[in-house]
Protein backbone atom coordinates (compact mmCIF):
# COMPACT_ATOMS: atom_id res chain seq x y z
CA UNK A 1 0.00 0.00 0.00
CA UNK A 2 1.13 3.28 -0.78
CA UNK A 3 -0.33 7.31 0.16
CA UNK A 4 -1.84 8.22 -3.17
CA UNK A 5 -0.96 11.53 -4.63
CA UNK A 6 -4.24 14.03 -4.53
CA UNK A 7 -4.57 17.14 -6.91
CA UNK A 8 -5.92 20.19 -4.68
CA UNK A 9 -8.53 22.70 -6.42
CA UNK A 10 -8.60 26.28 -5.94
CA UNK A 11 -11.88 27.28 -5.77
CA UNK A 12 -11.95 30.57 -4.42
CA UNK A 13 -8.45 31.89 -2.89
CA UNK A 14 -7.94 34.72 -0.28
CA UNK A 15 -5.16 33.91 1.85
CA UNK A 16 -7.00 36.40 4.21
CA UNK A 17 -9.67 34.34 5.11
CA UNK A 18 -9.36 30.71 6.78
CA UNK A 19 -8.71 28.11 4.53
CA UNK A 20 -11.61 25.52 4.61
CA UNK A 21 -10.42 21.84 3.02
CA UNK A 22 -13.61 20.62 1.13
CA UNK A 23 -13.58 16.58 0.64
CA UNK A 24 -15.30 14.43 -2.08
CA UNK A 25 -17.86 11.52 -1.81
CA UNK A 26 -16.81 8.03 -3.63
CA UNK A 27 -17.56 8.60 -7.45
CA UNK A 28 -17.90 12.34 -7.59
CA UNK A 29 -15.56 15.30 -8.18
CA UNK A 30 -15.17 18.03 -5.47
CA UNK A 31 -15.86 20.61 -7.86
CA UNK A 32 -19.75 19.43 -8.76
CA UNK A 33 -19.88 17.97 -5.29
CA UNK A 34 -19.38 21.12 -3.77
CA UNK A 35 -19.91 23.92 -6.19
CA UNK A 36 -23.53 24.33 -5.26
CA UNK A 37 -22.37 25.38 -2.21
CA UNK A 38 -19.33 27.81 -2.99
CA UNK A 39 -21.33 31.16 -2.88
CA UNK A 40 -22.27 30.86 0.67
CA UNK A 41 -19.15 29.91 1.97
CA UNK A 42 -16.92 31.83 -0.13
CA UNK A 43 -17.49 35.10 2.18
CA UNK A 44 -16.35 33.48 5.47
CA UNK A 45 -13.27 31.00 3.52
CA UNK A 46 -10.36 30.39 1.39
CA UNK A 47 -12.19 27.15 -0.46
CA UNK A 48 -9.50 24.60 -1.39
CA UNK A 49 -10.96 20.49 -2.64
CA UNK A 50 -9.31 17.79 -2.81
CA UNK A 51 -10.37 14.61 -5.46
CA UNK A 52 -9.96 11.08 -5.01
CA UNK A 53 -7.59 9.22 -6.70
CA UNK A 54 -8.75 9.04 -10.70
CA UNK A 55 -11.76 11.21 -9.73
CA UNK A 56 -12.00 14.79 -10.96
CA UNK A 57 -8.07 16.52 -11.66
CA UNK A 58 -6.74 13.53 -8.86
CA UNK A 59 -4.31 11.08 -10.90
CA UNK A 60 -5.33 7.10 -10.57
CA UNK A 61 -3.91 5.17 -7.84
CA UNK A 62 -1.51 2.67 -9.07
CA UNK A 63 -1.91 0.20 -5.82
CA UNK A 64 -4.66 0.12 -2.82
CA UNK A 65 -4.46 2.64 -0.29
CA UNK A 66 -5.83 2.54 3.24
CA UNK A 67 -7.85 5.37 4.66
CA UNK A 68 -5.06 6.30 7.21
CA UNK A 69 -3.25 6.98 4.02
CA UNK A 70 -6.06 9.16 2.39
CA UNK A 71 -5.80 11.17 5.33
CA UNK A 72 -1.75 11.25 5.36
CA UNK A 73 -2.00 12.40 1.38
CA UNK A 74 -4.71 15.11 2.41
CA UNK A 75 -2.17 16.75 4.87
CA UNK A 76 0.57 16.56 2.53
CA UNK A 77 -1.68 18.31 -0.15
CA UNK A 78 -2.09 20.90 2.82
CA UNK A 79 1.68 21.71 3.63
CA UNK A 80 2.33 21.57 -0.07
CA UNK A 81 -0.03 24.51 -0.15
CA UNK A 82 1.30 26.08 2.78
CA UNK A 83 4.78 25.90 1.32
CA UNK A 84 3.41 27.77 -1.91
CA UNK A 85 2.01 30.09 0.30
CA UNK A 86 -1.57 29.54 -1.07
CA UNK A 87 -2.58 28.66 2.75
CA UNK A 88 -1.77 31.38 5.30
CA UNK A 89 -0.44 29.50 8.16
CA UNK A 90 -1.59 32.21 10.15
CA UNK A 91 -5.08 32.07 9.55
CA UNK A 92 -7.10 29.03 10.56
CA UNK A 93 -7.74 25.55 9.22
CA UNK A 94 -10.74 24.14 8.76
CA UNK A 95 -12.01 20.72 7.20
CA UNK A 96 -15.63 19.24 5.91
CA UNK A 97 -16.04 16.22 3.97
CA UNK A 98 -18.62 14.11 2.06
CA UNK A 99 -18.94 10.06 2.58
CA UNK A 100 -15.48 8.82 2.30
CA UNK A 101 -14.17 12.48 2.26
CA UNK A 102 -16.39 12.86 5.64
CA UNK A 103 -14.88 8.97 7.01
CA UNK A 104 -11.30 11.22 6.39
CA UNK A 105 -12.31 13.89 8.37
CA UNK A 106 -12.54 11.48 11.21
CA UNK A 107 -9.40 9.74 10.33
CA UNK A 108 -7.46 13.09 10.56
CA UNK A 109 -8.97 14.19 14.06
CA UNK A 110 -7.70 10.54 15.04
CA UNK A 111 -4.28 10.34 13.19
CA UNK A 112 -3.55 14.52 13.15
CA UNK A 113 -5.25 15.69 15.81
CA UNK A 114 -4.73 19.23 16.07
CA UNK A 115 -4.45 19.91 12.38
CA UNK A 116 -7.79 21.57 11.83
CA UNK A 117 -9.29 23.93 13.72
CA UNK A 118 -12.47 22.04 13.50
CA UNK A 119 -14.00 19.01 11.14
CA UNK A 120 -17.64 18.54 9.87
CA UNK A 121 -17.94 14.88 8.47
CA UNK A 122 -20.96 15.14 6.71
CA UNK A 123 -23.12 11.71 5.57
CA UNK A 124 -20.66 9.37 7.08
CA UNK A 125 -20.07 7.22 9.98
CA UNK A 126 -17.06 6.00 11.77
CA UNK A 127 -18.19 2.55 10.10
CA UNK A 128 -19.74 2.94 6.50
CA UNK A 129 -21.18 -0.36 5.17
CA UNK A 130 -19.10 -3.75 5.27
CA UNK A 131 -16.30 -5.25 4.59
CA UNK A 132 -17.60 -7.73 2.51
CA UNK A 133 -19.70 -5.40 0.46
CA UNK A 134 -16.89 -3.10 -0.28
CA UNK A 135 -14.76 -6.09 -1.43
CA UNK A 136 -17.77 -7.30 -3.92
CA UNK A 137 -18.22 -3.57 -5.42
CA UNK A 138 -14.76 -3.56 -5.56
CA UNK A 139 -14.00 -6.88 -7.68
CA UNK A 140 -17.77 -5.55 -9.89
CA UNK A 141 -16.14 -2.09 -10.60
CA UNK A 142 -12.36 -3.27 -11.41
CA UNK A 143 -13.89 -5.74 -13.72
CA UNK A 144 -17.15 -4.08 -15.24
CA UNK A 145 -16.83 -0.70 -14.73
CA UNK A 146 -17.91 2.29 -13.01
CA UNK A 147 -20.88 2.92 -14.96
CA UNK A 148 -21.80 -0.36 -13.28
CA UNK A 149 -22.81 2.09 -10.14
CA UNK A 150 -24.60 4.86 -11.65
CA UNK A 151 -28.36 3.33 -11.62
CA UNK A 152 -27.94 2.64 -8.01
CA UNK A 153 -26.27 5.34 -7.04
CA UNK A 154 -28.82 7.63 -8.50
CA UNK A 155 -31.07 6.18 -6.18
CA UNK A 156 -29.15 6.46 -2.89
CA UNK A 157 -27.18 9.74 -3.54
CA UNK A 158 -30.55 12.07 -3.82
CA UNK A 159 -33.42 12.81 -2.30
CA UNK A 160 -36.96 11.69 -3.98
CA UNK A 161 -37.24 14.26 -6.47
CA UNK A 162 -34.12 15.70 -7.09
CA UNK A 163 -32.96 14.42 -10.16
CA UNK A 164 -36.19 15.92 -11.98
CA UNK A 165 -36.11 19.44 -9.83
CA UNK A 166 -32.17 19.37 -10.57
CA UNK A 167 -30.97 17.42 -13.50
CA UNK A 168 -28.06 19.65 -14.38
CA UNK A 169 -26.09 19.21 -10.46
CA UNK A 170 -27.35 15.11 -10.44
CA UNK A 171 -26.52 14.67 -14.11
CA UNK A 172 -22.75 15.99 -13.95
CA UNK A 173 -22.62 13.99 -10.39
CA UNK A 174 -23.58 10.81 -12.36
CA UNK A 175 -21.42 11.71 -15.06
CA UNK A 176 -18.70 11.97 -12.82
CA UNK A 177 -19.02 8.42 -11.48
CA UNK A 178 -18.86 7.25 -14.93
CA UNK A 179 -15.33 9.15 -15.71
CA UNK A 180 -13.98 7.74 -12.62
CA UNK A 181 -11.40 5.54 -12.96
CA UNK A 182 -12.55 1.89 -12.27
CA UNK A 183 -8.96 0.52 -10.05
CA UNK A 184 -8.80 3.70 -8.30
CA UNK A 185 -12.74 3.85 -7.17
CA UNK A 186 -11.93 0.01 -6.52
CA UNK A 187 -8.87 1.16 -4.45
CA UNK A 188 -11.61 3.23 -2.43
CA UNK A 189 -13.85 0.82 -2.05
CA UNK A 190 -10.57 -1.35 -0.61
CA UNK A 191 -9.71 1.60 2.33
CA UNK A 192 -13.65 1.58 2.80
CA UNK A 193 -13.44 -2.24 3.63
CA UNK A 194 -10.82 -1.58 6.22
CA UNK A 195 -12.51 1.76 7.84
CA UNK A 196 -13.91 1.32 11.50
CA UNK A 197 -13.50 3.67 14.15
CA UNK A 198 -16.26 3.16 16.06
CA UNK A 199 -13.68 2.54 19.06
CA UNK A 200 -11.53 5.17 18.47
CA UNK A 201 -13.89 8.31 18.96
CA UNK A 202 -13.34 8.51 22.64
CA UNK A 203 -9.62 9.54 21.53
CA UNK A 204 -11.13 11.86 19.35
CA UNK A 205 -10.88 15.59 21.36
CA UNK A 206 -11.03 17.44 17.97
CA UNK A 207 -13.74 19.52 17.80
CA UNK A 208 -16.38 17.68 15.16
CA UNK A 209 -19.83 18.50 13.94
CA UNK A 210 -21.48 15.38 12.46
CA UNK A 211 -24.03 16.58 9.63
CA UNK A 212 -26.50 13.61 8.33
CA UNK A 213 -29.43 13.88 5.77
CA UNK A 214 -32.74 12.49 7.21
CA UNK A 215 -33.02 10.83 4.26
CA UNK A 216 -30.17 8.77 3.63
CA UNK A 217 -30.10 5.28 3.36
CA UNK A 218 -26.04 4.69 3.26
CA UNK A 219 -25.77 6.81 6.57
CA UNK A 220 -29.07 7.78 8.51
CA UNK A 221 -28.58 10.20 10.92
CA UNK A 222 -28.33 7.83 14.27
CA UNK A 223 -24.63 7.08 12.69
CA UNK A 224 -24.05 11.22 13.39
CA UNK A 225 -25.44 10.96 16.32
CA UNK A 226 -23.71 8.21 17.54
CA UNK A 227 -20.27 10.51 16.65
CA UNK A 228 -21.71 12.96 18.66
CA UNK A 229 -22.37 10.95 21.86
CA UNK A 230 -18.97 9.07 21.46
CA UNK A 231 -16.32 11.63 20.51
CA UNK A 232 -16.12 14.43 23.34
CA UNK A 233 -16.17 17.09 21.12
CA UNK A 234 -18.65 16.81 19.23
CA UNK A 235 -22.35 17.20 18.35
CA UNK A 236 -24.49 15.95 15.31
CA UNK A 237 -27.12 17.97 12.89
CA UNK A 238 -29.54 16.75 10.63
CA UNK A 239 -30.48 18.07 7.65
CA UNK A 240 -34.03 17.35 6.32
CA UNK A 241 -34.19 18.14 3.05
CA UNK A 242 -31.28 15.55 2.04
CA UNK A 243 -29.96 12.16 1.76
CA UNK A 244 -26.30 11.63 0.34
CA UNK A 245 -24.57 14.51 -1.05
CA UNK A 246 -25.49 17.39 1.32
CA UNK A 247 -23.37 20.22 -0.32
CA UNK A 248 -25.14 19.65 -3.52
CA UNK A 249 -28.77 19.01 -2.51
CA UNK A 250 -29.21 21.64 -0.40
CA UNK A 251 -26.13 23.81 -0.04
CA UNK A 252 -27.89 26.90 1.66
CA UNK A 253 -28.36 24.32 4.79
CA UNK A 254 -25.16 22.67 4.26
CA UNK A 255 -22.89 26.21 4.00
CA UNK A 256 -25.16 27.69 7.12
CA UNK A 257 -23.81 24.72 9.69
CA UNK A 258 -20.52 25.51 8.42
CA UNK A 259 -20.51 28.55 9.08
CA UNK A 260 -21.95 28.76 12.03
CA UNK A 261 -19.37 25.79 13.41
CA UNK A 262 -16.18 27.05 12.01
CA UNK A 263 -17.16 30.13 12.79
CA UNK A 264 -17.30 29.52 16.46
CA UNK A 265 -13.98 27.59 16.77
Amino acid sequence: MAAPQLTPSLLHTDATLPTLILGPSLGTSSLHLWGPAIPYLKVHFQLIAWDLPGHGESKASTEPFSMSELASSVITMVEALKTDRIINDAQKLYYAGVSIGGATALQLAHDHPGTFAALAPICTAAKIGTPEGWSERAELVSTAGTPTMVVGSAQRWFAPGFIEKNPIVSTELLHNQQDADRFSYAHACGALAGYDLREELGNINDPILAINGAQDQVCPPADAEFIAEQAPNARAAVIDTVAHLAPAEDPVATAALLVDFFTAH
